[in-house]
């Protein structure tokens, strides 16, 4: 994973915070490890991070795609009235299908930064 560089320094200012907040300034007692808090914050920020670049992907493949189908074919004043329908339609399921898949992605994002309930 990607726990090097900026995500490391960040992950590292957020354990030594989320300990503070526990501990307060004197970390006497804390029996928790800097780096285990980091490494487990590293991890989260490197698999957010992964997730974004993957739908930032997804979406590059979405807009490519509905602009080759939003082309028109070149030979397109030469279709009958039936063919050109049939590929319109075609091309209308493809770009539904793809809608479907980005949206289906996005909503499978886990909520990042939402408070626990307690019940």
């Amino acid at each position: 994973m990607e726990t090097d560089g900026p995500i490391q320094t960040t992950a590292r200012a957020a354990a030594e915070d989320i300990l503070r907040i526990i501990y307060g300034d004197d970390p006497a007692g804390c029996t928790v490890s800097l780096d285990r808090v980091t490494g487990v914050i590293a991890a989260a920020i490197a698999g957010h991070n992964q997730f974004n670049r993957a739908m930032q992907d997804l979406n590059v493949q979405a807009y490519e795609a509905i602009r080759l189908l939003s082309t028109p074919p070149p030979n397109g004043s030469s279709l009958q009235p039936d063919e050109l329908r049939s590929l319109l339609g075609e091309r209308l399921d493809k770009i539904q299908t793809l809608a479907t898949r980005v949206i289906a992605a996005t909503k499978a994002q886990p909520e990042i930064g939402a408070a626990p309930t307690d019940g």
